[in-house]
């Protein structure tokens, strides 16, 4: 009989490390994806800036943010390292891509293994079956300026 308790003792703990391996998961997999985020808007930032100042003479002067200090340069000086910064993030990004489907997979085989179910897609499918027509999200359109 005793052990039968401790039998039924350790399979809510191993449920509960189950539950807690795959929360943590989870949340890498939601860091990959603000870590993307962040480094796709830096990538376009420095899309913005290369056509700025890709146009412009060479010689002109030009202010660049190194280590928090602003430093004088050229176009000419300045332009190959944003060139060079923006490859390297892409770079960056694409390593957090395939590692991000690392863990989707990981995520997958696991939840395979363990039968996890996850119920909140049933209720979010339900609730896009009863929004109206008018509920769009993230349109915000100003008066047309006349």
């Amino acid at each position: 009989m005793a052990s039968k308790a401790s039998g039924d003792i350790r399979e809510p703990m191993n449920e509960q490390a189950i539950a807690n391996m795959y929360a943590t998961m989870r949340s890498e997999m939601s860091q990959f994806y603000s870590k993307i985020t962040e480094l796709e808007m830096e990538v376009s930032e420095h899309s913005l800036v290369i056509g700025a100042i890709q146009p412009l003479d060479p010689s002109r002067r030009c202010y660049r943010m190194v280590g928090g200090v602003l430093v004088e340069r050229t176009v000419k000086e300045v332009l190959p390292a944003v060139q060079r910064n923006k490859a390297g993030l892409e770079e960056v990004i694409a390593r957090l891509n395939e590692a991000l489907e690392k863990k989707k997979k990981e995520i997958a085989e696991f939840e395979l293994k363990h039968k996890i179910k996850i119920r909140k897609a049933d209720t979010e499918a339900n609730d896009d079956g009863n929004r109206k027509e008018g509920s769009a999200q993230g349109v915000l359109v100003g008066p047309a300026n006349e």
